[in-house]
């Protein structure tokens, strides 16, 4: 028989920078073949596009699978099963496959799904990667342990109680094999082996941490884990329990999170901006009134032929130029708006309008 696929799979929560260390993994890949699938939480396949217009050679469109039409942990049947089918079938199946969940995805129900009949005898989880914002959590946004929920109850009310998000996150942390502190040029001496201490509480023994900085983890680090993490799931303890497995795979498809019910996501279509500095503090302002938890895109800017990448999540607004822009993106900003379910669309439009 021969060796099973390895497959990464690659969580985080938003904004953690899992796209930028795909980015930097397909960069460095050395002649190996990597497939990406990835999950778009939302009508508008940012992170795809994202990959698909790096530059990277060898990296080519077919490489690159999206799955936009739900959190993957939801669309395991629908989506999820037959992308991998359809990566296995390949004349030339890829060396690796590495899989960018959502930042709404559960780990859990995801690896799972490597046990299904289709798959589970071609293709093995080589481990599973939490990528960590660490600036964030070193502020207590989305921590997950009591303590440093406290720590930070005077600077921030949002972490004054039990929330999904914070479950989500502990989620994360239990199912890794690999978690990844990005982002640690944003920290001071000292918080990022503070951090670690913190975190270690959530995770399983023998968890690998490993620091980071623009998501420049190298592909030997990151592949080759050999974990078989599909046949070790008793210990990737879930905080969710709305997961129930069948032994019956009809009723896969009945498979749901229902507390994926506490998020809601949209789609924003503006004109092209004119002044880049004015339109970040505009979405910056947009956050801070509305409680969106994360904000990305693509935008034209008049008079400019690259293509401006928008990402925001908490407080903190990116933009950059990546790539010419094609006819389609042409004329107009594309967002998609993700939090809590409660939005208000309209206050939120009128607010992006300016």
């Amino acid at each position: 028989m021969a060796a099973k696929i390895p497959a990464t799979v690659i969580t985080g929560f938003l904004g953690a920078g899992k796209t930028t260390l795909v980015q930097h993994l397909l960069a460095n890949a050395n002649g190996k073949r990597i497939a990406l699938i990835v999950n778009e939480f939302g009508d508008l396949g940012i992170d795809g596009d994202l990959v698909k217009g790096c530059g990277i050679e060898g990296c080519e469109d077919d490489d690159v699978l999206e799955l936009s039409n739900g959190c993957i942990c939801c669309t395991v049947a629908d989506e999820f099963i037959p992308a991998m089918e359809k990566l296995l079938q390949r004349d030339t199946p890829p060396d690796h496959i590495v899989i960018e969940t959502s930042g709404l995805a559960l780990p859990q129900p995801l690896v799972r799904a490597f046990n299904w009949p289709e798959i589970r005898n071609r293709v093995t989880v080589d481990g599973v990667v939490t990528v960590v914002d660490s600036e964030a959590m070193a502020r207590g946004q989305f921590a997950h342990d009591e303590a440093a929920i406290d720590a930070q109850r005077s600077d921030d009310d949002m972490l004054d109680h039990e929330t999904p998000l914070s479950e989500l996150f502990e989620d994360q942390l239990a199912c890794a094999d690999m978690i990844i502190l990005n982002k640690l040029d944003l920290l001071a001496a000292g918080q990022a082996e503070t951090l670690e201490t913190k975190l270690r509480g959530g995770t399983r023994a023998g968890v690998h941490f490993v620091h980071a900085e623009m998501g420049r983890v190298s592909p030997q680090t990151l592949l080759g884990l050999g974990i078989g993490a599909e046949d070790d799931l008793g210990s990737r303890h879930e905080v969710h329990h709305h997961h129930h497995d069948h032994d019956d795979e009809d009723d896969h498809h009945h498979d749901h999170d229902h507390g994926h019910d506490e998020f809601e996501t949209f789609q924003v279509t503006l004109p092209p901006v004119t002044d880049v500095a004015a339109f970040t503090e505009t979405v910056a302002q947009a956050i801070r009134d509305n409680a969106i938890l994360r904000l990305k895109g693509f935008a034209e800017v008049n008079g400019k032929p690259m293509r401006l990448v928008i990402q925001a999540v908490g407080p903190r607004v990116d933009a950059y130029f990546d790539r010419p822009l094609t006819e389609s993106e042409k004329g107009k900003t594309s967002l998609v708006v993700i939090g809590e379910s409660g939005l208000d669309r309209e206050r939120i439009l009128a607010a992006l309008a300016g």
